[in-house]
């Protein structure tokens, strides 16, 4: 492609990535290529070729210093596939000029592992921010600095007019105090749980974890919708309310109540995932040598227990906290009044205020909050350890329960698993009754039939309103879960198995997308990637690249935890019998690796299936995802119709969850049955 530009004379300042590549290919075909030439080569290759994707665009010339040298050339259109043919050959030739040189333990194939995993994220994680930060630097097309200041500092933001008036408050504290109250009480929620599941003796653990399971797969939305349908101005609950007690009919579901209700209800039982191994991770023979030496169960709980579950406990609040940051869909339904960052940012792009640099500066401030709770977090553990599983024996007895605690996790519990078997039961049937919001009962197949229904005529003809929704999103879903399994166990097998510089700078560069909230990542790359020379808008690509560098940090960390199980010796000896790094990677690494890459997999898959607040800005006419199409329906007030959809979505989650789980299994930590420990109570 790079030769018949040349020769057609359209492309003249590619004339130099030519002479690059020939000046590059001439000595490797006599087999003496210097390493330096090489790594020149290609670091060479790869600056012209986005410079003058940059300089070049739609209109002619960009960069209007230019003019001198390029005169007025042609417009050029954003790179395409032998761009990237281009792009990955600079590459190798980057790797094997370093590796020549004996950086990356002399190996090519790390080399070019390392050098092509950062490029990757240098554009799909670091310019999104990037040029988030210079939209909102800019305005009307100038630098602007005073208007970024403005911006950040605007009123809508900043606002305490609630606390002297009528008037609501800034977003930054609206979304501040729902985010604390979502992590806090999801947090005390789940430990409740856990409390009961591990230490409480209760025999309904397996209905614990069947609630763990249904969060997982539902789209963030569907619990909004199931809250309207029981506490709206016409709920079930509502109606009932007012027929039997004359309570009159009010809107207290739109608002914080109504979005606090429906993340807790998400956040909870993810939290409870996360303080349950927690708890079972704590070594019974700790609390039996203190309860050994005379402390009571209360006591026995708050020196022994309660302090080893302080990095679980920071887990689940971060993730609560970040979670609501990020969370655009239960805002959107219940929001009313109560405005929030990922909202505004939403209607700041899709409004009829078009305003991308207001869109941008809010974004900045979501992602502030984001990287300030993980800031906390880290300062609020501390530099201590809190290592309870060991390689030794441990054959002690968990300590139950004090009775107090029992009946006060208890009371929490039992209530909230009954109004969850509640929402979740309209979620299941709502889609087969007539209205399900008026109390009509009646069984009917109407809004199944109206999203899928199929036409059998010289073959099927799918006519349903949702199948191509549906279709893009197992596409997208289908793709994207082995490149960010792939991608992310391969990062993982380097950190952990290869010595070379910038180790840290790579994990932390791959972590960085999982601390950004959905919502700035989706107007990130709205407005990276709206232009050459990276034009990938209104197509399936930029949903993919979106799904795999999102979710790449769960193949990564997955990854990590499998290899620190490996020995490195069985590594060793591949490389002692002659094995390349490819060689060891390929025969000895990936199979033992296959619950990492399956769990990947699982994740990546269900998570494209039910994300919105980062593809809502991404989505075409042409590339609908099923969660923006449910999201629609419900902005019309097909409610029916879109809690049917979200039942299809959670079926297929629910198939693919259980067949992974059944496929991998569950780690388990032999001990003992719990039994009472013989002290005071």
């Amino acid at each position: 492609p790079l030769a018949a530009l040349l020769a057609t004379g359209a492309r003249p300042w590619l004339w130099p990535v030519a002479l690059l590549l020939l000046a590059a290919a001439l000595p490797l075909l006599h087999g003496r290529a210097p390493g330096g030439a090489l790594a020149v080569a290609g670091a060479g290759i790869l600056v012209l070729v986005f410079a003058a994707g940059h300089a070049i665009g739609l209109r002619g010339l960009e960069w209007a210093w230019l003019a001198p040298l390029l005169g007025a050339p042609t417009p050029q259109p954003a790179l395409g596939w032998g761009a990237l043919l281009v792009l990955a050959g600079a590459t190798g030739l980057l790797g094997a000029g370093l590796a020549a040189r004996g950086s990356f333990g002399a190996d090519g194939f790390v080399a070019f592992l390392v050098t092509g995993t950062a490029l990757l994220l240098l554009l799909f994680i670091f310019l999104p921010l990037l040029t988030i930060l210079a939209a909102a630097l800019y305005e009307d097309g100038q630098l602007a600095p005073a208007a970024l200041v403005a911006r950040l500092a605007a009123p809508e933001a900043w606002s305490l007019a609630c606390l002297a008036s009528h008037e609501g408050c800034g977003v930054v504290w609206n979304t501040l105090l729902l985010a604390t109250l979502t992590g806090l009480i999801s947090t005390v929620l789940g430990l409740a749980f856990a409390l009961l599941a591990v230490r409480g003796g209760v025999r309904a653990a397996p209905l614990f974890r069947a609630m763990t399971i249904l969060p997982l797969i539902t789209p963030p939305f569907v619990v909004a919708m199931a809250l309207i349908v029981l506490f709206g101005r016409t709920g079930i609950v509502t109606t009932a309310l007012w027929d039997w007690f004359d309570i009159p009919r009010s809107r207290w579901i739109y608002g914080l109540p109504g979005v606090l209700l429906a993340q807790v209800l998400a956040q909870a039982p993810i939290a409870f995932l996360l303080l349950d191994g927690a708890l079972r991770a704590i070594a019974p023979s700790l609390e039996e040598a203190a309860a050994t030496m005379g402390a009571r169960r209360f006591a026995v709980f708050r020196t022994v227990t309660w302090p080893l579950l302080k990095p679980a406990l920071a887990a689940a609040f971060l993730l609560g906290f970040v979670e609501s940051l990020a969370d655009f869909g239960n805002p959107l339904v219940l929001g009313g009044d109560f405005d929030v960052l990922s909202t505004r940012i939403f209607f700041a792009i899709a409004g009829a205020r078009h305003d991308p640099g207001r869109a941008a500066a809010l974004a900045l401030l979501l992602l502030a909050l984001t990287l300030g709770a993980f800031a906390l977090q880290a300062w609020w553990l501390g530099r201590r350890r809190y290592t309870t599983v060991t390689g030794k024996g441990d054959s002690g007895l968990p300590a139950p329960l004090p009775r107090g605690l029992k009946l006060g996790a208890g009371a929490l519990v039992w209530p909230w698993m009954i109004f969850t078997a509640a929402v979740y039961g309209i979620i299941l049937v709502g889609g087969f009754v007539h209205d399900v919001g008026r109390g009509d009962l009646t069984f009917t197949w109407r809004h199944i039939l109206t999203a899928f229904e199929v036409e059998w005529q010289d073959g099927a003809s799918f006519r349903g309103s949702a199948w191509d929704s549906l279709f893009t999103t197992i596409e997208v879903a289908a793709i994207s879960a082995p490149l960010t399994a792939g991608l992310g166990i391969l990062i993982a097998w380097l950190i952990a198995r290869q010595g070379f510089r910038g180790r840290g700078t790579l994990e932390f560069m791959t972590m960085l997308s999982f601390a950004i909230p959905g919502t700035v990542v989706g107007v990130a790359y709205v407005m990276a990637f709206n232009v050459p020379p990276v034009e990938l808008t209104g197509t399936a690509l930029i949903l993919i690249a979106c799904f795999v560098f999102r979710n790449l940090p769960v193949g990564v960390r997955g990854g990590l935890a499998a290899l620190a199980q490996i020995d490195r010796s069985l590594d060793e000896a591949s490389a002692t019998m002659g094995g390349s790094a490819l060689a060891t990677l390929r025969r000895v690494v990936l199979p033992l690796l296959r619950p990492a890459i399956v769990t990947a997999l699982a994740y990546s898959f269900v998570q494209a299936m039910t994300a919105v607040s980062a593809v809502i800005f991404l989505v075409s006419a042409r590339h609908n995802l099923a969660t923006v199409y449910i999201v629609g329906r419900v902005e019309a007030g097909e409610m029916a119709l879109a809690i049917a959809y979200s039942t299809v979505l959670i079926v297929i989650m629910l198939v693919v969850v259980l067949g992974i789980e059944a496929l991998v299994g569950r780690a388990r930590i032999g001990r003992r049955p719990t039994a009472p420990i013989r002290a005071g109570a």
